[in-house]
């Protein structure tokens, strides 16, 4: 079940970001990460805070809600 969590929001992260045209390496540099940690992320590998969660929805102008929200 948590990864399946993990999963959804990894592509929900991706969904927005290429509907902004922001590349991976751009929302890593974005955000301060390295881009192997975007791409941890993106694919559901790495459990993230609430922090690191925090800081993507900024980065991409989306309320917290709309990555977690994927139930």
């Amino acid at each position: 079940v948590m990864n399946d969590i993990l999963d959804r929001i990894g592509r929900r992260i991706v969904q927005i970001r290429t509907e902004r045209g922001i590349s991976q390496q751009d929302l890593a540099a974005r955000c301060n990460f390295e881009k192997s940690n975007m791409s941890r992320i993106e694919y559901g590998r790495t459990n993230m805070t609430l922090v690191t969660l925090l800081t993507i929805s900024r980065a991409l102008g989306v309320k917290l809600r709309d990555l977690v929200d994927v139930e």
